[in-house]
Order: C-alpha cells, then sequence, then structure tokens
C-alpha cells in the first residue's frame, strides 16, 4: 500500500499586489519555486497560479472597453485608470513560464481568475480555450463598474452608501449566477465577496442570496471555494459564511482551499482553518483540476497527487 498523507491545496495564488504593476520577472521558475517551497512548508501539496485575467492585454481586448457606457463620470474613469494600470502582461509569457514551472517538476497547475463580464464572456470562453489552462476561477469584483470589494477606493465607498447593502447583495447574486450559468469557468472564487466590508442585508434577503448562490453552483456543476482572503478584510472572516458552506455541501457542490495570495507572504495563509471548515460542513475531499476536469482527493487520508 502506498503511504497516505493529508492532501491540502492553495488553488488561488496571485504574482502580484493588487497595488503594483504586473512584472514578468516575478514568475520565472525560480521565482515559481518559492511560492511552492512556502506552500509546502505549510503542508500544501499543490498550489493553483491565477493571475487576473484583467492583467493580461488580450484580456482587455477581449472585454474592453465596457465602462464606456457608465453614465458616472468618476465610476467610468476609475474602472479605465484600473485598466490602463493593470493590463500590461503578455499571456503568452504567462502560460510558458506556468508550463516551464510543470516541466520542472514544481507541483503548480495552470489557472486564471477571470471576472464576470456581461456580454462578454462568449469572447472571453473563445480566447482562452486556446491554452492548456488547468483551472479557471469565476469572480464577481465588479457589479458594471463599481469595484465593490476595493475597501480603500473613496468613489467605491461612496456607491456602497448610495446604494446599500441590500441593493449590493441582490446585484451581486444575480451576476454570480449569470456568471455560473455561464460555464466559462470551473470554480466560484470567494462565494460570497459581497460581504467584504462587512455590510449585510436583512436576514430574510441574506437567507434568500446564500440559497440562490447554492443553487447556481450546483446548477453549474461549478465548484466553490473556501478562502483565507476574507480574515484580511473588513468582515474578517473566510469565505464563504458557515450557513453558505452548509448550503453547498447540501447541493453536492464540491470544493477548493485558497489564499488569494498576491505575493509570496500570503501563500497557503491558515490552510489548516479552511480544511477544518471543510471538514466540519461534512466535505471529506477536495475538488482539483487537469485541463480544467476536475477530481476528488481526500481531505485527510488521500493519496498523493500524481
Amino acid at each position: 500500500m502506498p503511504p497516505t498523507m493529508e492532501v491540502l491545496l492553495d488553488y488561488h495564488v496571485h504574482l502580484w499586489p493588487h497595488e503594483e504593476r504586473a512584472d514578468s520577472t516575478e514568475y520565472r521558475v525560480e521565482r515559481l519555486a518559492e511560492y511552492c517551497e512556502r506552500a509546502a512548508a505549510a503542508g500544501v501539496e499543490e498550489i493553483a497560479l491565477t493571475e487576473h485575467f484583467f492583467r493580461f492585454a488580450a484580456g482587455r481586448a477581449a472585454v474592453g472597453p465596457f465602462w464606456e457606457s457608465e453614465r458616472d463620470e468618476a465610476l467610468r474613469g476609475g474602472m479605465l485608470a484600473y485598466f490602463e494600470h493593470h493590463a500590461t502582461e503578455d499571456l503568452d509569457d504567462y502560460v510558458e513560464a506556468a508550463l516551464a514551472a510543470k516541466r520542472a517538476g514544481l507541483p503548480v497547475v495552470l489557472g486564471l481568475e477571470v471576472d464576470y463580464y456581461p456580454g462578454r464572456m462568449d469572447a472571453v470562453a473563445a480566447l482562452l480555450a486556446g491554452y492548456p489552462f488547468d483551472v479557471l476561477l469565476g469572480s464577481v469584483h465588479w457589479l458594471g463598474t463599481w469595484m465593490f470589494d476595493d475597501v480603500e477606493d473613496e468613489v467605491a465607498q461612496r456607491e456602497w452608501h448610495r446604494r446599500g447593502a441590500e441593493e449590493a447583495w441582490r446585484s451581486y447574486t444575480e451576476a454570480l449566477e449569470e456568471l455560473a450559468a455561464t460555464g466559462a469557468c470551473d470554480v466560484l472564487a470567494h462565494p460570497d465577496l459581497v460581504k467584504v466590508t462587512g455590510q449585510r442585508p436583512s436576514h430574510a434577503l441574506l437567507d434568500e442570496c446564500h440559497d440562490r448562490m447554492a443553487t447556481a453552483a450546483a446548477a453549474s456543476g461549478m465548484a466553490a471555494e473556501i478562502s483565507s482572503a476574507g480574515w484580511r478584510k473588513p468582515v474578517a472572516e473566510a469565505y464563504p459564511a458557515k450557513d453558505l458552506l452548509a448550503r453547498f455541501h447540501a447541493r453536492g457542490v464540491p470544493v477548493t482551499t485558497a489564499s488569494d495570495a498576491h505575493g509570496r507572504g500570503d501563500v497557503a495563509s491558515r490552510v489548516d482553518e479552511l480544511a477544518t471548515m471543510a471538514s466540519g460542513a461534512g466535505y471529506t475531499s477536495l475538488r482539483a483540476f487537469r485541463r480544467r476536469v476536475g477530481r476528488d482527493v481526500d481531505v485527510l487520508a488521500g493519496p498523493s497527487l500524481p
């Protein structure tokens, strides 16, 4: 019998902090090895490199300029500036770097984090179909041009005060449902990200939103992410909430675990607590991916990943 071991995953790893411009030197094999070493020290056997789609010039070409229809000048200008700052890298170079890391024997899988772009997901899927991705994370970071999860941006916080938690949660849930229905991605990243500021709607609406999120995930066949990133935000708790995680389990939605690290410092952050959350909700396995095909690996007594 082969030895068994605890299988832990970090399936959401970025290479640059949000505020920094992308730097291709960060994804040299030698640098990626440092990510893997940090993960291994925390007991994580495999990481998914999931840089933001909007970091790449090809991504901007596929989805932009969706912000031009925004009437609010501050929101429109903010989104334009965001893409001007971030969309600088070459997608081919990123993919080749991840493949080189694989060839070198590093325990990485090739992924991207893809935001929801209403009306443009077919173009996104067509572009990404030409690459050998292992896993695509689907995210809702923006509602139209409102970057609601930017807790340090004055314009974003103004919108929170103007729209309120009820409207924000309704709009977010609808966008997540639409994203899941496209079939463009494999994992719902930080599924209840809309709670990032700590603002929640009424109990009745929260219950409704959680139920709709779980239903959308189950209907799409997607996995959902258990992420430690929320502990680093004002909400100060993991994504998803325990109630939502319980609903995922009840509907048979598989899960991954993730740090949403932006740089090496947060790789595998609080991964043991994420595993405890998964097992506490009734999960005995995590969902891993190869070439966008999922397979389950036991959390506590699984064979080592090939």
